[in-house]
């Protein structure tokens, strides 16, 4: 599925990638757009060769992707994700570049300051959720999630569990047992890409979602397993035991505990 964003007056081409779910941008119109060059393919070359004499996995883990030209066709173009997109704006000298560099500057700053006091976190978690329109309600119960999900994951971490894929697949077994939904059959239910899952989630998906982990969570402090196969059936089993309560809550309402709605909607 191909797009096309638009930066002031000019044209980024942009794909979404369903099998990895991740956003692509077309490097060469990012760079005109940043610099104004006459000539952004030569002005690329040029970074390119630079950021690789310097080492830069930018340049070396580029990708290409079609996109359709000017001209109607189609042609293999240099593409970045988000954060390739991020360190390539790190690497321009331009006055248009400079708002995203020192916006990054202050995010680093203040991750640098959560390591030392975590609460900071929270805080300014709060203070996002509240400017983008949800509820006080709701963001208590989001920030409780946060809290389940990290219970989680150490659990993970203490029994031999992978970060990355391995705590992505795990994820999934968790959500397909309690709502009956893969995560990317969850997300296309709300119309959902890169957006997050549980911040689209109604209060009482995030209730059954939280139940699912923390019930994991338990078990797996119990029975102690090893590796990821014997976590992996656990990991089903908090799932099913919520899975449970959203199937008696369905027969009760007579209606599914799954919604459509997503942040839009939500707010």
């Amino acid at each position: 599925m191909s797009t096309i964003k638009l930066f002031e007056t000019k044209q980024v081409r942009s794909l979404w990638d369903q099998d990895q779910e991740t956003w692509f941008f077309s490097i060469v119109d990012v760079v005109a757009v940043l610099t104004d060059s006459p000539k952004p393919r030569t002005y690329w070359s040029v970074l390119k060769n630079r950021l690789k004499k310097e080492g830069s996995e930018l340049a070396t883990n580029c990708s290409q992707l079609k996109m359709e030209s000017a001209d109607g066709k189609n042609y293999l173009t240099d593409v970045a994700d988000t954060e390739q997109l991020l360190r390539l704006i790190q690497s321009i000298p331009s006055p248009k570049a400079e708002p995203f560099k020192q916006w990054l500057a202050r995010v680093g700053y203040e991750r640098i300051e959560e390591t030392d006091n975590p609460e900071l976190a929270f805080d300014r978690a709060m203070e996002t959720y509240l400017k983008k329109g949800y509820s006080k309600e709701w963001i208590n119960q989001r920030l409780k999630s946060i809290e389940v999900r990290k219970d989680l994951t150490d659990e993970w971490e203490n029994r031999g569990v992978q970060k990355g894929q391995e705590f992505a697949i795990l994820t999934d077994e968790i959500t397909k047992a309690w709502s009956g939904l893969s995560t990317r059959e969850y997300k296309q239910v709300k119309g959902l890409k890169k957006e997050g899952l549980r911040d689209n989630m109604t209060n009482l998906e995030l209730v059954l979602n939280m139940l699912a982990e923390a019930t994991t969570t338990e078990i797996s402090k119990e029975k102690l397993p090893k590796g990821f196969e014997q976590n992996r059936k656990i990991a089903k089993q908090g799932g099913t035991i919520a899975g449970n309560t959203r199937k008696e809550i369905e027969l009760k309402t007579g209606k599914p505990v799954v919604s459509t709605k997503n942040a839009k909607l939500l707010k």
